[in-house]
C-alpha cells in the first residue's frame, strides 16, 4: 500500500485536539472523515505530534497508508474538498516509503507561541494569542530562556498527566522577538514533555513582567517539581509550526 507524507495547517479552537476522543470533534476525526470521502474506505493516520485543544499548527505532519496510489494534487484538492467547513487544510503531499514514519522518522519538532503584549485585547486575533496587558521585557525573557536550552531534567515543566517515560529533555534553540505588539516565542527540539511549551511560556512571562529574575530558572530546574515554575500558558498562543525529517 503506498504510504504518504502530509502537512496539515489548522485552527484548533473548535476541537477537542489532534486525538481522538470521546467527548467532542477532534482534528484527527475530521481528516479520517475526509479521507474515507474520498476513497470509500477509511485509512487511520499516524500523527507527528498530538496537539491539545484550542492548540493550532501550521505545519503539522502525519502519514497515512492508501490503498491505491493517487497524484499528490488529487489527494489535496479531493480530501479538502471534504474537509470543508471545518478549519483544517492540507498544505503538501508526497509518497514515501515503508520506512517512514511521521512521529519516529523526525528529527525535530518546532512550536512558536504568541503573546499579544498590549492594553487592548484582541479582536482579528482572538484565539490566537495569548493577550498579556502588562509590559513584557523581552530580552529579560531571552535571558530567561537561555538556561532552558540544553538537556535538563524538565520535571518542573511536565504536566501530571504526561506519559513520557523520561522528563529529560534536550532543547536545541530558544529564541524570543518581539514585532510591533506580538511577543513570538521559538523553541526547538527533537521532542517535548506535555504541556512544557507553555509551561515554560508561562514561567518566562513572569520574568517579562519583573516577578522573577531571569536567574530564576536555575533554580525551577534544580526544583524538579511543578509548583516551582510559573503558570501554563493558554493553549490559544501555542502553534506546531514545523517538524523536520
Amino acid at each position: 500500500m503506498p504510504r504518504y507524507k502530509i502537512t496539515v495547517e489548522y485552527d484548533g479552537t473548535p476541537f477537542v485536539g489532534w486525538q481522538h476522543q470521546e467527548n467532542g470533534c477532534s482534528v484527527q476525526d475530521v481528516i479520517e472523515e475526509a479521507f474515507l470521502k474520498f476513497c470509500q474506505q477509511r485509512h487511520p493516520i499516524y500523527v507527528a505530534g498530538r496537539t491539545d485543544a484550542g492548540v493550532h499548527a501550521k505545519g503539522q505532519v502525519f502519514h497515512v497508508e492508501l490503498a491505491k496510489s493517487y497524484p499528490p494534487r488529487t489527494i489535496l484538492q479531493a480530501v479538502n474538498f471534504h474537509l470543508k467547513p471545518h478549519p483544517v487544510t492540507l498544505l503538501a503531499a508526497e509518497e514515501v516509503d515503508q520506512e517512514f514514519h511521521a512521529r519516529f522518522s523526525a528529527i525535530a519538532r518546532i512550536y512558536q507561541y504568541y503573546i499579544l503584549n498590549r492594553v487592548s485585547g484582541p479582536a482579528l486575533s482572538r484565539n490566537r494569542v495569548w493577550w498579556v496587558n502588562q509590559a513584557l521585557d523581552v530580552a529579560a525573557m531571552q535571558e530567561g530562556a537561555n538556561y532552558l536550552v540544553g538537556t535538563h531534567d524538565f520535571t518542573s515543566f511536565r504536566a501530571s498527566q504526561c506519559q513520557s517515560l523520561s522528563p529529560i529533555k534536550s532543547l536545541d534553540t530558544f529564541h524570543i522577538s518581539r514585532q510591533e505588539d506580538i511577543i513570538i516565542c521559538t523553541v526547538k527540539a527533537r521532542s517535548f514533555l506535555h504541556h512544557q511549551v507553555r509551561n515554560m511560556v508561562g514561567t518566562l512571562k513572569m520574568i517579562g513582567q519583573g516577578t522573577w529574575h531571569a536567574s530564576k530558572i536555575v533554580d525551577i530546574i534544580h526544583a524538579k517539581n511543578r509548583s516551582a515554575a510559573g503558570m501554563t500558558a493558554p493553549p490559544e498562543g501555542l502553534y506546531l509550526s514545523k517538524v523536520m525529517y
